[in-house]
């Protein structure tokens, strides 16, 4: 599709990414129609020209892409492959394209029975943030037909950085399990490093200074570490949600014959903190567990 031309995107799924990536395609020009089971999270896109749908078939049958960044892989076949879902619903020729974090498999059924309608899928799940979301330098990690990307590249440049093509149906949401299992670790190491650095009467501050340019230097330890030195456990990025993911990269990784202790580990300690209520807060709150240890109350 050319650069330049107007085309009618559908949105489902407006959260903490969703209505960043979501405000990018309407300011670039795009006419947008929103869809979420929460209208209130889609108010400030309604408020700035966005049109409201009253469900995900409407949005689809009135759309040249549909893109869907939802909560988990239940809600990802539903709002495709359910009875008045988008897959059912959408036009031939419609590009469908799901930004969720979900399974490989679900994404390559997808793909399957959208071909058959005519349709073309990409699976696109990011990495980013919060942060990333809204200044739009998500990474961008697409499985699918290759005509298909180049056609949307230029409506994911709106909404990220850098987006490669990573192999057939399935391959984007695989590329993003090696991305959370990356993270899963590394988060131990952050806040395992935060805490030392509290406990030995350090300025944590300074110490950033001096490791996160170095080789300890990670996304997490620039972006998220001022955060936890803050106390700031806001989501950029949900702890119900990096759960799910751990648990779905846990699968795969075990479909495969694959040990990863790590990620078992890291996954283990996110449900001691979702066990006390703390799964609205974002990834970094790992430092509160932590910060309590060693005190007797873990």
């Amino acid at each position: 599709m050319d650069n330049h031309q107007r085309l009618r995107v559908g949105f489902i799924g407006t959260g903490v990414m969703g209505k960043s990536m979501a405000l990018h395609l309407l300011k670039a020009g795009h006419s947008l129609r929103v869809f979420t089971r929460t209208r209130a999270k889609a108010e400030e896109l309604l408020a700035q020209g966005a049109d409201w749908r009253e469900s995900p078939g409407q949005l689809a049958a009135d759309a040249d892409v549909v893109i869907t960044m939802v909560g988990y892989p239940s809600d990802v076949e539903e709002v495709y492959l359910g009875g008045e879902g988008i897959v059912h619903s959408a036009r031939p020729g419609t590009y469908l394209i799901d930004m969720t974090t979900s399974t490989p498999s679900l994404a390559v059924k997808i793909y399957h029975e959208a071909a058959k309608k005519g349709l073309h899928s990409l699976d696109a799940p990011v990495s980013g943030g919060d942060i990333g979301a809204r200044e739009a330098r998500l990474a961008i990690m697409v499985g699918g037909d290759e005509p298909a990307f180049k056609a949307m590249k230029p409506l994911l440049s709106l909404m990220g950085s850098n987006i490669v093509l990573q192999g057939p149906a399935g391959s984007g949401q695989h590329t993003k399990m090696c991305n959370q299992i990356a993270i899963a670790s590394n988060m131990m190491g952050v806040c395992e490093a935060m805490v030392y650095a509290k406990r030995a009467g350090l300025n944590p501050e300074n110490v950033l200074k001096s490791i996160a340019s170095g080789a300890a230097g990670s996304w997490s330890l620039s972006n998220l570490a001022p955060r936890m030195i803050a106390g700031d456990f806001s989501p950029g990025f949900y702890i119900k949600h990096f759960i799910k993911d751990m648990r779905i990269a846990l699968e795969s990784a075990e479909a495969m014959g694959l040990l990863t202790p790590g990620l078992k580990l890291a996954k283990s300690l996110y449900e001691e903190l979702a066990e006390q209520g703390k799964t609205e807060n974002g990834t970094q709150a790992l430092y509160t567990w932590y910060e309590r240890s060693g005190n007797g109350k873990q």
